[in-house]
């Protein structure tokens, strides 16, 4: 009788938030293609020169001089927008991840201000400086998502899926949940490095946080899951995410009219993180976002071994021709496409492989 009951109820939150999240993606994709020329036109005017191109990277990337940036200032306003239409208000769920958004993107736009002011790539914020202040705002996210978790939720814990159970981590909750979204956000932004390639990427991965949200509100989807009821807030902000970039990526494909500057990619990717911290599905989208860690991986592996190896010439030794990888494939010969698509076909199947992980 309680399973009846629990299954019910579950399949009444689910059916309650597709509409949310239909009419969440629809207004937030129409809404860039409403005001995207117009945004793509002001900032064309503004920025003059457009973004600048880093001098040491690859030659062919010169020619996307003069293209506008910052393109995540739209992204996040179709999203907000969208979302505020459509979402249960009183719910806090949905304002977190609204909050993940907020605090990323500004830091985004701090470090795309700098940049675009002093006309060049390497201004903005310091490494160091985004970190911690991505830092600060990853630990006031984890705390939200923790303390909006039912009672039935063990405190500080993660949920391991397959093995179905929750592992305690107490205060070590804060430094997992640096590396989930600090690590998303620091991913999203690496990987945006080619026309079309981090909406292409994102875009998987958001579906399998549908999954989660589905099975969070949906009892016999995931029979290993965790019932999250009051998650059903966050379809409307979700399907105004994927509809803001797919929204983006008509302007962003090759040839690319609008970036998205950190400001989108730093927000899009600690949106995900926080996101799967709220529906305890962090291991699973971590699975889903693996083609994100491995470029990311191979950025920082790139740095470390050439600082071990790094002679008194000043010259270290290099894993890949040049880091972030998509870099290393351009100069062995492969056209940005090509990239751009067999990224996307990756990204694909290891999010298959996260459903599997998360069904199983």
């Amino acid at each position: 009788m309680l399973s009846m009951s629990l299954s019910s109820l579950g399949f009444t939150f689910a059916s309650k938030g597709w509409f949310g999240f239909g009419a969440g993606a629809a207004v937030a994709f129409f809404f860039m293609l409403a005001f995207a020329p117009m945004f793509i036109t002001i900032m064309r005017r503004w920025q003059s020169k457009g973004q600048p191109i880093r001098e040491n990277g690859p030659k062919a990337h010169l020619e996307k001089a003069g293209t506008p940036t910052m393109g995540g200032i739209l992204i996040l306003a179709a999203i907000f927008t969208s979302s505020v239409l459509f979402m249960d208000l009183y719910n806090p769920i949905p304002w977190v991840a609204l909050l993940s958004l907020l605090l990323f993107g500004a830091i985004g736009f701090a470090d795309d201000f700098g940049k675009v002011t002093k006309r060049s790539a390497y201004a903005g914020l310091s490494a160091r400086g985004r970190l911690a202040l991505g830092g600060g705002a990853a630990l006031v996210l984890a705390f939200l998502a923790d303390y909006f978790m039912p009672a039935y939720v063990p405190e500080l814990s993660v949920f391991v899926p397959l093995f179905h159970w929750f592992l305690p981590l107490g205060i070590f909750y804060f430094v997992f949940a640096y590396f989930v979204i600090v690590g998303s956000a620091n991913a999203a932004n690496i990987t945006d490095g080619l026309d079309g390639m981090l909406s292409k990427i994102l875009l998987p991965v958001f579906l399998v946080l549908f999954a989660a949200l589905y099975g969070a509100t949906h009892v016999n989807f995931l029979p290993g899951g965790v019932f999250l009821p009051e998650a059903v807030g966050l379809y409307p902000v979700l399907g105004a995410a994927i509809g803001a970039i797919v929204g983006f990526l008509w302007f962003n494909a090759k040839p690319a009219q609008l970036f998205m500057g950190d400001v989108g990619s730093l927000a899009l990717g600690g949106f995900m993180g926080t996101v799967a911290m709220q529906l305890k599905s962090e291991i699973a989208i971590g699975i889903a976002a693996m083609m994100m860690v491995l470029i990311l991986l191979s950025t920082f592996s790139q740095m470390i071994v050439f600082k071990l190896t790094k002679g008194s010439n000043g010259v270290g030794k290099r894993i890949f021709k040049m880091a972030p990888l998509h870099h290393h494939f351009e100069l062995s010969g492969w056209t940005e496409t090509k990239i751009v698509e067999r990224f996307f076909v990756m990204s694909i199947i290891f999010s298959a492989i996260a459903l599997g992980v998360m069904k199983l």
